[in-house]
């Protein structure tokens, strides 16, 4: 399926996980992709396996806490592909556990700078491109931690629950200028992030229970939240607006 050939749709932290998932995804369904990643190695790779597939793809190194580098990547966009018609804001951190009362500020800042204020930087100057461009697509990841608390990991789900707030406002804002702005919202998904989350304290059964969590029976896989991606890009979603598309095999449900 090349449901979006002629499309060149922009994502952050695609170099590892469900940003790598994603932008592979999107290159196989036509379009061009602009990967921004704070590791370049692992950009870089993203990169070569698109390429080497047959799409096209280019990667600048990004840290989405500096917004000079933000509006680099945008202007890279424009500069190698002409135009910018989607973008996935997928960068994001874990930060490390604590009970509210044991947190940290730099724990809290940490996390507040890269989820919150990254993802708020990049729609900024995405909307403003795309409000003069024909309108896009800017999808936003989210988390079921932005639906529900987890405890232990107060300033990681504050920070979830603000992206799905940034999300919904900005859809009011410009959803009447061509701009969807909508969030994915995964459950736990097998990632170098789950990984870390599951290993913070020694905390050994951790993955068998966040298994038994999920009524589907597994955890998932990037390549399945990457399908809601390319959906959100493309135009069979025109109608969608606002939404946070919820990916979890059912954890929310119970």
């Amino acid at each position: 399926m090349n449901r979006l050939n002629g499309k060149v749709v922009l994502v952050t932290g695609g170099g590892t996980g469900i940003g790598r998932a994603s932008a592979l995804r999107l290159a196989a369904e036509g379009a061009s992709v602009v990967v921004g990643n704070r590791n370049e190695a692992a950009g870089e790779e993203t990169v070569q396996l698109i390429t080497a597939a047959g799409g096209k793809a280019t990667f600048l190194r990004t840290d989405v806490t500096n917004e000079q580098d933000i509006i680099a990547l945008q202007q890279h966009a424009l500069d190698t592909f002409g135009d910018l018609h989607c973008a996935f804001n997928n960068a994001g951190i874990e930060g490390k556990t604590a009970s509210v009362a044991e947190d940290t500020y730099e724990n809290w800042r940490n996390i507040f700078e890269v989820n919150v204020l990254g993802v708020w930087a990049a729609m900024k100057h995405q909307i403003n491109h795309m409000v003069s461009n024909g309108g896009g697509s800017i999808i936003n990841n989210a988390s079921i931690a932005g639906l529900i608390g987890f405890p232990n990991f107060a300033a990681y789900v504050a920070s979830k629950h603000a992206v799905l707030g940034l999300t919904k406002t900005a859809a009011l804002e410009y959803g009447s200028k061509g701009i969807r702005v909508n969030a994915v919202s995964p459950g736990a998904i097998e990632t170098p992030m789950l990984d870390r989350f599951t290993t913070q304290g020694q905390q050994d059964h951790m993955r068998d229970n966040m298994i038994q969590m999920h009524p589907i029976g597994r955890l998932g896989k990037s390549e399945e939240i990457a399908s809601a991606v390319a959906w959100l890009c493309a135009d069979e979603s025109s109608f969608v607006l606002g939404q946070s598309i919820t990916v979890d095999g059912g954890f929310t449900a119970i």
